[in-house]
C-alpha cells in the first residue's frame, strides 16, 4: 500500500497502553500523567483485529510498544496472536526493560523477534536521575537475556540529552565495541510538557558524530542493521556492534517514513508529530468488518503528510506515552 507520495507503507507500531513504570524526564512531569480509563484502551482482540485488517493491505511489520507495553495484562497473548498472521513477517518490541528479563522466554516463545531498550545511561545514578525511578541493573539483567536468547539486533535507543548523558556518548560506544548491541543516538524532540526543556537541551546528532570522531578516530559507514528504523549506521573498527543516528530534528527522514501509529485507545497516526488521527476504536466497537477496518486504515495512509513540522511546536496536549512510542 503506497500513500500519496508513493512510499511504501508497511510499518505498524502499536500503543499497548499509556501506563509506564518509569517517569524519564523528558517524557512526562514527575508525578506521571493520567491514565486512559481501561474501557477506552482496546482489547487485545481489538488490537488484533486491526493487525488482521492492516495486514491485507500491505502492513508487514508489528512493533508492539507503549507507554512500557510489558505492563499490559496478558500481553503474551497478543504476541501469539499476530505472530500466528502469515502476512506479518517482524514482530518486535521497544520496552524500558525492567520487567523484560522475567518475561523474555515467554516472549521469544510467543513470537517476539526482536528488542529494541530504551536506555539512556550506563551510569546506575545517572540512570535513576533521568528516569526518577528506575534501577540500571533491572534493565542490564534484560538486556543479557536479549542477547542470551539471540533476539538479534539488540538495539538500545539513546535519547541525547546535553548536560544530562552527553558526557556518556563515548561509552555506549565502547559498548558496542565490546557486545553485538547496536547503540542508536535519537535526537531530543519537543514533545509534550517538556517542551521548552527539550529545546534549551537539544544536541544534534552531526555534534554527538563529531565528539566519537575526535575520541575514536574515523568511524566505518555505510553498515547495515536489520530493522524498519531510519537511523544512519557506523561502526568502530573491529567492533561486535554499530553506532546509529536518528535525526529527527536536523535532518528529517519523511521521505522514506514507512510507518503508522496505533495509539492505545484506538487512534491511528498518519505521522506522530501531526495532531491528525483516525478513529477505528468506534467503528471496531460497533462490528465494523475486516474489510471495513481495511478500508479505514487505506483512509489514513492517503492522509499521510509529505513530513513532520515539528519544528514548528507540539500542537498536542498528550506526551510521547499517551501516543505511543
Amino acid at each position: 500500500m503506497k500513500d500519496d507520495f508513493q512510499r511504501n507503507i508497511n510499518y505498524l507500531r502499536i500503543s499497548v497502553t499509556d501506563r509506564c513504570n518509569l517517569r524519564c524526564v523528558y517524557c512526562m512531569p514527575p508525578a506521571g500523567v493520567k491514565h486512559t480509563p481501561h474501557r477506552e484502551i482496546l482489547s487485545l482482540e481489538e488490537i488484533n483485529r486491526v493487525v488482521e485488517a492492516a495486514s491485507d493491505i500491505g502492513i508487514r511489520k508489528i512493533r508492539i510498544t507503549g507507554g512500557e507495553p510489558l505492563v499490559r495484562k496478558n500481553i503474551l497473548r497478543l504476541f501469539q496472536a499476530i505472530a500466528d498472521n502469515p502476512a506479518i513477517d517482524d514482530l518486535s518490541l521497544t520496552t524500558n526493560g525492567i520487567l523484560f528479563a522475567d518475561m523474555a522466554n515467554d516472549l521469544k516463545k510467543a513470537g517476539l523477534k526482536r528488542v529494541n531498550f530504551s536506555l539512556d545511561s550506563l551510569e546506575p545514578e545517572n540512570f535513576k536521575h533521568i528516569t526518577r525511578i528506575g534501577k540500571f541493573s533491572d534493565v542490564w539483567r534484560g538486556i543479557d537475556k536479549a542477547l542470551e536468547l539471540q533476539l538479534h539486533p539488540v538495539k538500545l535507543n539513546v535519547v541525547a540529552v546535553r548536560g544530562v548523558n552527553d558526557h556518556e556518548f563515548a561509552d555506549f560506544a565502547r559498548l558496542s565495541r565490546e557486545l553485538p548491541l547496536h547503540i542508536r543516538f535519537i535526537e531530543l524532540m519537543p514533545i509534550g510538557e517538556c517542551n521548552p526543556w527539550a529545546v534549551d537541551n537539544f544536541i544534534a546528532a552531526q555534534e554527538i558524530i563529531q565528539r566519537l570522531q575526535q575520541e575514536f578516530g574515523p568511524l566505518e559507514t555505510q553498515i547495515k542493521v536489520t530493522g524498519n528504523g531510519p537511523a544512519r549506521y557506523y561502526r568502530l573498527p573491529g567492533a561486535k556492534g554499530t553506532i546509529g543516528f536518528i535525526t529527527a530534528m536536523s535532518e528529517h527522514f519523511c521521505s522514506s517514513c514507512n510507518r503508522l501509529r496505533l495509539t492505545a485507545n484506538g487512534r491511528l497516526r498518519p505521522c506522530l508529530y501531526s495532531n491528525q488521527e483516525f478513529d477505528l476504536k468506534t467503528p471496531l466497537r460497533k462490528g465494523a468488518t475486516r474489510q471495513e477496518l481495511a478500508a479505514l486504515i487505506e483512509e489514513a495512509i492517503r492522509h499521510k503528510p509529505d513530513r513532520h513540522h515539528m519544528h514548528d511546536g507540539w500542537r498536542d496536549h498528550r506526551v510521547m506515552s499517551q501516543i505511543g512510542g
